[in-house]
């Protein structure tokens, strides 16, 4: 009996050591993953992007890159440095019935109103002495002319060498001052190295200090000193014509501007 006892209160002996081991010592954290965590990878954790924010600003165009001294060849659209103006010799023009556009590397003007003086403008730079050169080709009526442009500001005018394939040109002041263009005088003559007829021809000017300077074909054809306007600098420009006859078509095959 006594022996009983003995393991009996042994057996409780044990029961309470195993209690206040349980209730003293600390829990250590566990190693066991939960269930649901992902199985492990050799492949390295995704970058995370920084989040983009949306915006309400319209993406900007592309800005043109001006140039100062350049050839131009057409064999893209014209850049929004240059500007267009039309002039009308009477009231029976239409601006609207000419269109000029870069086709197969040319720069094409197709006139299908008489009286329209079209003009180019490039304004990507201002010059004060430069050099600008054109090849046209004219596949129209023989009335009509080709001009080449220095010094233009919109506000006050410009020198225009007027070419004109029936062999003629003048150099020409052009007031922009008014109301409508005014045009005065400067020197004029005709020229033999003007080819006529449907035939290309090369037409240069060159503006150098008050020296104003037309070369047709690679020959100088008339250089005149100009100080009663005395523009000192501007954009430059190319421009074609349509008098009273039709159609007119001219092809232009490059349009160059370098240093005098």
């Amino acid at each position: 009996m006594k022996s009983q006892y003995r393991m009996l209160f042994a057996f409780v002996v044990v029961l309470v050591a195993i209690a206040c081991v349980c209730s003293t010592s600390n829990v250590s954290p566990t190693t066991t993953p939960p269930t649901n965590a992902p199985a492990p990878t050799n492949e390295p954790a995704p970058t995370t992007e920084p989040d983009v924010q949306p915006t309400n600003e319209p993406p900007q165009p592309p800005q043109s890159q001006s140039q100062e001294f350049f050839t131009e060849e057409f064999d893209n659209p014209l850049s929004s440095d240059w500007s267009i103006l039309t002039v009308t010799g009477s009231d029976k023009a239409d601006p609207d019935k000419v269109t000029v556009e870069p086709q197969n590397g040319k720069l094409v003007w197709d006139f299908e109103s008489e009286e329209v003086y079209y003009y180019l403008f490039y304004e990507g730079f201002s010059y004060d002495d430069v050099t600008v050169s054109v090849r046209a080709d004219n596949r129209g009526k023989n009335n009509n002319s080709v001009s080449l442009i220095c010094r233009y500001d919109p506000e006050v005018g410009w020198y225009e060498f007027n070419i004109a394939n029936n062999g003629l040109y003048d150099i020409l002041y052009a007031d922009s001052s008014g109301d409508s263009i005014g045009y005065s005088r400067i020197t004029n003559g005709g020229s033999n190295d003007i080819k006529q007829g449907k035939d290309s021809n090369e037409y240069t000017i060159t503006c150098s200090g008050d020296k104003l300077t037309l070369t047709i074909n690679g020959k100088e054809v008339n250089t005149v000193t100009e100080k009663k306007y005395g523009l000192r600098e501007g954009g430059i420009g190319v421009s074609v014509s349509a008098f009273n006859v039709l159609p007119i078509l001219v092809e232009m095959d490059w349009f160059k501007v370098i240093e005098p």
